[in-house]
């Protein structure tokens, strides 16, 4: 019997599950789904095949869609065995599911699913089905996803006023189960990621009453657990954390403490954050965001090198044509999604995937150019959300951060074209449209007085922020000369205001690794992440400033504990010291080779393993030393 998958249509088993995602937010007892236009799945699909048979074989369709099979000009029920051959013979398999996505399970010597099998929708043109290797039980339900669990006790258990407070050893995203020492009564479980969070009762996100016959709270994060009206004696209570089991394949070691527990706890906060899909945090959202998915790509590429959730949650981003609002409501974040096939197929030689993806690129894009003013600038519509970053920034008119980001999916679209071999005529399209919108830039927003990038030029303000200059940096939009000035009069500039977020703190250390300047980007990671940790952090949050008072560290969005202290965009030293302190760069996936051009001198000592393809790379310093060696991954 050879090895079957469950095949769908390409695409459907991620935007199903992403909805199941994007609606699962619980805040304070009502249920919040993500305010983004929802996609569907397909409910009619037909899955089709021909063989050359040389002889007779037999094969059985498993699916709980209703449908059946045409095998040559005889229709068959699902479930019964179908013998056929010798000689040519078309198979087409016809489903169609109404509460979630049509999927089939074919096992026989011969005829089986796998993705060569193709899928279609009575509206576009047949396409490779999609599949994935967590489904190739005959058992299982594709639009189910069955979690690996472990068991966590609390570390601590204390009466407290007139309840019990438990902490266990760090945050985790679990089930709760109560169990009753003598007999059971109502009880309220109040949640936190913060020992003040859980101990407010009015506040907390999470307040759950035990199901009556299980004992057991919904799925949620949490590291500590306050029970009024309870004492410890009464009860013991456990968490069943419930995570999907992607392998780290990295690991760091030196000889500075500090810098071992930050890339020890943005290990930890990554992998939380790492599901089904790259979601932005565990406690608040827990919805699928491009710009958090995008930096989650390159810490991904470094610690698990899983292409397998890059390419989920980009199909889940992306759904389907026609484009008719930005990804997320954000204009960025549609930038973004662009940015990031390049970075999936540049970590992972993933050409098939692009090829994939390529046309709903071309249709983004051609939807981005319905937005341009008379200088070729990326405009903003009514219910656009022009993010970039939670800063003071000057958006009146085309922002230049924005111009930035759009000039390299340009550039996106020029590189993979070619190697897609898409034709001279759409690479060169491509190229010239980069050219003239990188030349607009610098013309209207370069201020040669202040040495940098300006916000807007339409507002006459002037305002000079470091997010557009990073970016100047990063895509190479700025030249020699100006990146110098970039560095000296921003990133550098006290006067410019920080950036607050460790978000935007990811791209303005690359920029500084990128300009060499290594000791100070080592000096602010110490500084900024080993900030949250003196802070008590076990995981890395959505935003830190060191200026907050620590009664107010919890705050955002004007709420007492609407800060998530458990965000994918906080791991980024994880990525910093990968490719630029240790110096490793792959230079191609598929053969497993790589550059290394490692900074042994801000180290004593090192001990690391890193993801090459599908081989891992120890790499040993000792002072003295330096020593390499492939094992297999």
């Amino acid at each position: 019997m050879n090895a079957s998958y469950w095949i769908w249509y390409h695409g459907d088993f991620e935007l199903y599950h992403a909805m199941k995602q994007n609606f699962s937010r619980v805040e304070r007892g009502y249920g919040w789904p993500a305010f983004w236009k929802s996609e569907g799945f397909r409910n009619r699909v037909v899955f089709r095949k021909e063989y050359t048979l040389e002889r007779e074989t037999t094969f059985c369709v498993c699916s709980k869609a209703v449908g059946y099979v045409l095998a040559g000009e005889k229709k068959y029920p699902f479930g019964t065995e179908i013998t056929c051959g010798p000689g040519k013979i078309k198979i087409s398999v016809h489903a169609g599911r109404i509460e979630t996505f049509p999927s089939i399970y074919i096992k026989g010597e011969v005829i089986y699913s796998d993705k060569t099998w193709l899928a279609e929708d009575y509206t576009n043109p047949p396409a490779a089905a999609g599949y994935s290797r967590y489904f190739t039980d005959e058992n299982q339900d594709p639009s189910s996803w069955d979690y690996s669990e472990a068991v966590y006790m609390p570390v601590s258990a204390e009466n407290y006023e007139h309840g019990v407070l438990y902490e266990f050893e760090t945050e985790l995203t679990a089930v709760l189960e109560i169990e009753y020492k003598n007999s059971y009564r109502p009880l309220t479980v109040c949640c936190g990621e913060s020992k003040e969070e859980a101990l407010d009762r009015e506040h907390c996100y999470y307040s759950w009453n035990p199901d009556p016959k299980t004992g057991r709270c919904p799925r949620c994060a949490v590291r500590y657990v306050y029970i009024p009206d309870c004492r410890k004696e009464e009860i013991e209570i456990k968490a069943i954390h419930q995570y999907v089991d992607i392998p780290v394949r990295a690991q760091f070691s030196c000889n500075d403490a500090l810098l071992n527990q930050i890339w020890s706890v943005a290990e930890h906060t990554f992998k939380l954050c790492s599901g089904v899909f790259f979601i932005d945090g565990i406690k608040r959202d827990k919805w699928i965001w491009s710009g958090d998915a995008y930096q989650s790509f390159f810490v991904n590429q470094y610690l698990m090198a899983d292409p397998d959730i890059n390419r989920r949650t980009l199909l889940a981003l992306r759904g389907n044509d026609p484009m008719t609002t930005h990804i997320n409501t954000i204009l960025d974040y549609t930038l973004y999604w662009i940015l990031g096939v390049k970075i999936h197929e540049e970590a992972y030689g993933d050409l098939e995937f692009a090829a994939q993806i390529y046309p709903k690129m071309c249709t983004l894009m051609e939807f981005c150019e319905g937005q341009l003013d008379e200088q070729g600038f990326l405009t903003g519509r009514e219910g656009d959300w022009i993010f970039i970053d939670w800063a003071d920034l000057d958006k009146e008119g085309a922002l230049c951060a924005e111009q930035m980001l759009f000039a390299e999916c340009y550039h996106t679209m020029a590189v993979l074209s070619r190697k897609l071999g898409m034709g001279t005529e759409r690479c060169e399209e491509y190229q010239v449209k980069y050219e003239l919108l990188t030349k607009n830039i610098n013309a209207f927003y370069w201020d040669n007085d202040k040495g940098a990038y300006i916000d807007s030029y339409v507002s006459g303000r002037r305002h000079v922020a470091r997010h557009a200059n990073i970016f100047a940096v990063l895509f190479d939009i700025a030249d020699a000369k100006q990146k110098k000035q970039i560095v000296d009069n921003v990133l550098l500039n006290e006067q410019v205001p920080q950036i607050t977020t460790p978000y935007f703190k990811f791209y303005e250390m690359d920029a500084l690794c990128k300009m060499g300047r290594l000791e100070e980007v080592l000096a602010r990671i110490r500084e900024y992440w080993g900030g949250m940790l003196k802070r008590g952090a076990v995981t890395f949050w959505e935003e830190y400033d060191p200026a907050v008072p620590e009664e107010e560290q919890y705050d955002m969005y004007g709420d007492q504990f609407g800060k998530s202290l458990c965000h994918a965009w906080s791991a980024s030293p994880i990525y910093l010291l990968a490719r630029y302190f240790v110096g490793l760069t792959v230079t191609d996936p598929e053969k497993g080779t790589y550059e290394l051009h490692p900074h042994l001198e801000y180290f004593d000592s090192l001990d690391c393993v890193f993801p090459v393809g599908e081989k891992d790379i120890h790499i040993l310093w000792d002072g003295k030393e330096l020593r390499t060696e492939e094992q297999k991954g």
